[in-house]
């Protein structure tokens, strides 16, 4: 595999000033790419307007976006259905696997090593 999906957690661990996060993206930055729902979730944790919401969009621009088309949404019923995944973290495993890519996350609850070669854990708090 030779792209990363960066999961929410690891952008908000970021923009909350969590250096092991900060750290992680600069290395691997021409890699990343982040998805629609990515996106999403870390725009809801800004004020709507200001300087602070368009530094985050100035930076998630950077990334490849990924859409969330017609495959997606196949690969995410599927996912849901084999893994009983919440609808988010089961589309953020869609894209990983459509586009082969490595997730990189916190969330270990949801997205074991174990059971998710595919997965990366790049840093714990």
């Amino acid at each position: 595999m030779r792209g990363i999906l960066l999961d929410s957690v690891i952008l908000i661990d970021h923009f909350n000033g969590i250096q092991s996060a900060t750290e992680f993206i600069a290395d691997n930055f021409n890699q990343c790419a982040i998805s629609a729902i990515t996106y999403a979730e870390v725009l809801t944790g800004f004020e709507q307007d200001g300087h602070a919401l368009q530094a985050a969009i100035t930076l998630l621009d950077q990334f490849d976006f990924l859409v969330l088309d017609k495959q997606i949404a196949i690969e995410t019923a599927k996912q849901r259905k084999l893994t009983r995944l919440k609808l988010p973290d089961a589309t953020q495993l869609a894209f990983a696997v459509s586009h082969s890519l490595q997730l990189a996350t916190r969330n270990t609850k949801d997205f074991t090593t174990e059971k998710f070669a595919f997965v990366i854990v790049p840093y714990q708090l």
